[in-house]
């Protein structure tokens, strides 16, 4: 066995799974490309417009990925690459992409609207509230991590920050020329040249903000920070085919020259496996011990599955869908290129010896880039430029999950205050929503004053945006992202098992073949709530925000769960 035959079997494997399991699972789903899709019936020019799958694609996949499916498997390493392999066929085929598939396509059937109305057609008002204040928190953290992410990269390598801001001017004058009459393929033949070339050029002209004003590091990230945060408080509320639509698409041709790139290089290189298969159950991790179970299947989320991924589908995605017939290949298709790009990461170090794993795994992005660069090395490529373009590629890519995490912040924070649906309609797959405004539950005069201005909020987009970034570069200054962020890899897979049990639950009361998602969504539920009780009982009496913060994912992830097993009951006792 060596990295070019464990890249052939991934592929032929993830081929395999997108025409056989994925058609399967877009006939349960009964596809129905004659019914119109909400970007065609609601077609606003601002989040509901439809797109040319392949623009889609771009911005659904540059969306989810970010740099997701390249830390988690390699850091996942450290248990041996056998189960990191293992959970990504898995999980990927089986249960990501069913996943993203299905949150993709409930909301195109519901007027393109998030799982939190999914979640309250099949149980309840409370249940879409609980639901949509977890997502929106998660959310929060998102845009925290991501905006530290992006900011530490650019002060790290001003070559990327150049490379961002090229990307971001280019991105309108491509929107320009395609809503004036350009058709896709040759704006693309155009603009995706000078995408590479401006990766050259940020390479050789690097906006280094310490050299050019005589800054400190310190203060470059500030710097970054709000320039970031301003770009994406812009990038939420303008139409997405002036901003968001073309830099994903152009910013995806980095990770699919990645990729390709990537695949021959493995094939030339050939790498030799040298990585321990499987280290043990239990390994030592800084101070403390870490176990194979549930932690695996908590660090590799983007891969294998991802709740995250079902608050893109739902939340922009299903508002540019031209078709039906494209949810498949979005969808389903989506995450499987994510799996081919896990796999990839770890054949990027599998070829490393246990002692230069253990210290490449400090740094995920830089061992990936690294390992990577040395196989497209082999092509005959400088292999500290190849380096320097892959870190450019993923830079961008979390960028992107920056901006659509923003985005999908103020959605959801309007849909907390958005009117029921009518309740004569819980049988059909669409749901007609009541235009009776939002009245608020509580009766203290108070309350239902701040209940009021937080509702107010809700109906200005700008406004919802901004709140989002507030509260994300309070979190950021303050350092509580930080140190929250061990609870947001439980959160999230716990994010992903609540929308497979609404699947589940849907698929139930549709008396389809509902095991398909059952199964998925009990082995989500015990790891990711495994994952937060281990965390709450190992900072019980040293990390007070940690221990809050786990209880109340969980407490919310009960309620949940009741709440669907009271509706499996009830629809039951209704049958019989």
């Amino acid at each position: 066995m060596n990295g070019l035959i464990l890249l052939v079997i991934a592929l032929l494997y993830f081929a395999f799974g997108y025409r056989i399991y994925g058609r399967f699972i877009a006939r349960l789903f009964k596809v129905d490309n004659s019914i119109a899709t909400p970007a065609v019936v609601n077609n606003d020019g601002v989040d509901y417009v439809p797109t040319h799958p392949a623009v889609l694609f771009g911005h659904h996949f540059a969306s989810i990925a970010g740099a997701g499916p390249i830390i988690g498997p390699i850091v996942a390493c450290r248990f041996g690459w056998i189960p990191a392999l293992m959970w990504i066929f898995i999980g990927c085929v089986f249960i990501g992409a069913v996943h993203d598939f299905a949150a993709l396509f409930l909301s195109v059937r519901n007027n393109g609207r998030s799982i939190g109305y999914i979640i309250e057609k099949i149980m309840s008002i409370w249940g879409r509230q609980l639901f949509l204040f977890f997502c929106w928190a998660c959310l929060i953290l998102v845009v925290a991590v991501f905006g530290m992410l992006v900011a530490n990269t650019f002060v790290a390598s001003p070559a990327v920050a150049t490379a961002s801001i090229i990307f971001i001017v280019m991105a309108p004058v491509f929107g320009f020329c395609t809503s004036r009459g350009m058709s896709l393929r040759l704006a693309t033949v155009i603009f995706v040249p000078l995408v590479f070339a401006s990766v050259y050029l940020a390479y050789r002209c690097q906006l280094d903000l310490t050299v050019l004003f005589g800054l400190d590091r310190e203060q470059v990230r500030n710097v970054w920070l709000a320039f970031l945060g301003i770009y994406a408080l812009v990038a939420s509320v303008c139409p997405v085919q002036w901003l968001l639509q073309p830099r994903d698409y152009l910013s995806s041709y980095l990770l699919y020259a990645m990729i390709i790139f990537g695949v021959l290089g493995i094939v030339v290189y050939n790498p030799s496996i040298e990585l321990t298969g499987f280290v043990d159950y239990s390994v030592k991790v800084g101070s403390g011990e870490s176990s194979l179970f549930p932690e695996l299947f908590i660090l590799i989320a983007c891969g294998a599955c991802s709740g995250f991924h079902s608050l893109v589908s739902s939340g922009t995605t299903s508002k540019q869908i031209r078709a039906e017939k494209d949810i498949q290949l979005i969808g389903y298709g989506g995450m499987i290129v994510e799996g081919v790009l896990g796999v990839m990461s770890i054949i990027a170090v599998i070829w490393l010896s246990d002692a230069n794993f253990a210290e490449a795994a400090k740094n995920p992005v830089t061992a990936f880039s690294s390992g990577i660069g040395t196989f497209v090395g082999a092509l005959g490529l400088p292999v500290e430029i190849c380096t320097v373009f892959i870190s450019l590629s993923i830079s961008a890519f979390m960028l992107t999950s920056l901006d659509t995490a923003t985005r999908l912040g103020r959605f959801v924070w309007q849909e907390l205050f958005s009117p029921s649906y009518v309740k004569e309609h819980r049988d059909s797959d669409r749901i007609e929503y009541v235009r009776a405004p939002c009245e608020s539950p509580v009766t203290d005069r108070g309350l239902r004053k701040l209940f009021g201005m937080l509702k107010a909020t809700s109906s200005n987009a700008f406004v919802a945006s901004l709140l989002v970034l507030v509260l994300a570069g309070f979190m950021v200054f303050s350092g509580s992202a930080t140190a929250i962020w061990p609870v947001f890899g439980a959160s999230n897979q716990l994010l992903a098992s609540l929308t497979l049990l609404a699947v589940t639950i849907y698929l139930f009361a549709k008396k389809a073949n509902y095991i398909i998602a059952l199964i998925p969504t009990v082995l989500m539920i015990v790891m990711s709530i495994w994952g937060l009780v281990e965390i709450a009982v190992k900072n019980i009496s040293t990390n007070t925000v940690l221990t809050v913060s786990s209880i109340f994912l969980i407490f919310m992830a009960a309620l949940l769960v009741i709440l669907s097993l009271t509706i499996v009951y009830r629809t039951v006792k209704h049958r019989i």
